[in-house]
């Protein structure tokens, strides 16, 4: 289980008291459980995160959201302006269009085609 929980009727249980019934549904949430086996779960972060990565080094993060729906949910805030709504309500302050920011050349650092891609 992550910070906040990812369904409404979860709460943090330990190993000692792992699981509770709400619901008529069992409800397994022991907290930060990657840490309990963290040689197997850093390799499992590494593989499903190599592409990304990949992508950014060799596409600029531009580039590389403009291909990527998925990794442009990511984006939080480019070039000082907020663009994940849940964080300009948080602050209260405006929230920009994603595909704006994303699509504005000049917020991208140059990127040379002349450079090798990045390989890992």
């Amino acid at each position: 289980m992550d910070q906040g929980g990812c369904i409404e009727t979860t709460r943090p249980t330990t190993h000692e008291n792992p699981t509770f019934i709400q619901d008529d549904v069992v409800h397994y949430c022991v907290t930060n459980m990657p840490g309990a086996v963290g040689r197997t779960s850093t390799y499992a972060l590494a593989n499903v995160t190599r592409p990304y990565v990949l992508a950014l080094a060799n596409k600029g993060w531009q580039g590389a959201m403009r291909e990527d729906a998925a990794l442009a949910k990511g984006l939080n805030i480019a070039d000082g302006k907020i663009c994940f709504q849940g964080v300009a309500e948080a602050f209260d302050l405006p929230c920009f269009s994603t595909k704006a920011l994303i699509s504005h050349p000049s917020a991208e650092l140059a990127h040379s085609e002349s450079k090798s891609p990045v390989v890992l």
